[in-house]
């Protein structure tokens, strides 16, 4: 792929499914290309940088233009995972802004210096911190991201973003560690500077009970009331 095209898996208008805008008309493009591979995810075939199709820049900015439906709130850059091709999406994300439609990103923050290359380009900021649970890297390699998603979220709340936390979280999960998370977070971020924190449950795997989902619910609560768990509505509904 020559450097300054763009590999998209589909996009495609749906209900946003997940997190504090969920329930908005939203276009998605799907950005083929990730590094990880969590147990849960649902998205495994744009997993490879090689799945998708290959479009110049300007194919794939009248892509999203001829796909924009009437009252669509916001596009959604999502993947695999758009750091990915971080060059791409910063401009494919100005183009959308230029059009007046809100920009949301949806990253796993692994890379603080690609994050801050398309920070200007979104409105909204969704900051995930995965689980070591998640099996999407190996352990030793887990304190390195960790701190890549903390300073992903130091970068977004300096920059004025409108920002929110989300961890998924299965059976696996522990208070404990969202403990830890919750004390880091608020090191770096005061709770006015975030928009909100969500749990999401794992879905058709390793699901984690209601009981354990309120616990955490409680952790958090502790520190920032405006905490929620909120499902993935989508799979409800049906939705892509």
């Amino acid at each position: 792929m020559t450097a300054m095209n763009v590999r998209i898996f589909e996009v495609f208008t749906s209900v946003e499914g997940e997190g504090t805008l969920c329930g908005t008309k939203t276009l998605f493009v799907r950005l083929a290309g990730c590094p990880f591979s969590c147990f849960y995810c649902d998205t495994a075939e744009a997993l490879p940088a090689d799945s998708g199709i290959e479009y110049t820049l300007h194919d794939a900015q009248v892509l999203i233009k001829e796909s924009l439906q009437e009252h669509t709130y916001k596009v959604n850059f999502t993947g695999g995972d758009p750091l990915m091709q971080h060059k791409s999406v910063a401009l494919l994300a100005e183009y959308v802004q230029r059009q007046g439609v809100h920009t949301y990103l949806e990253s796993s923050c692994f890379d603080s210096k690609r994050f801050s290359h398309v920070l200007p380009y979104f409105d909204y900021i969704k900051i995930e911190f995965k689980t070591p649970d998640s099996e999407f890297v190996r352990s030793n390699d887990y304190g390195t991201m960790y701190e890549s998603t903390m300073q992903c979220l130091t970068n977004s709340v300096r920059a004025d973003k409108t920002t929110y936390i989300k961890v998924v979280v299965s059976r696996r999960t522990t208070p404990e560690y969202m403990q830890r998370l919750v004390q880091d977070i608020y090191d770096v971020a005061a709770p006015n500077e975030i928009s909100g924190f969500v749990i999401q449950p794992t879905y058709g795997v390793e699901e984690p009970s209601l009981e354990s989902l309120l616990r955490m619910y409680d952790v958090i609560h502790s520190r920032y009331a405006d905490v929620r768990i909120i499902p993935q509505l989508h799979k409800y509904l049906g939705a892509p």
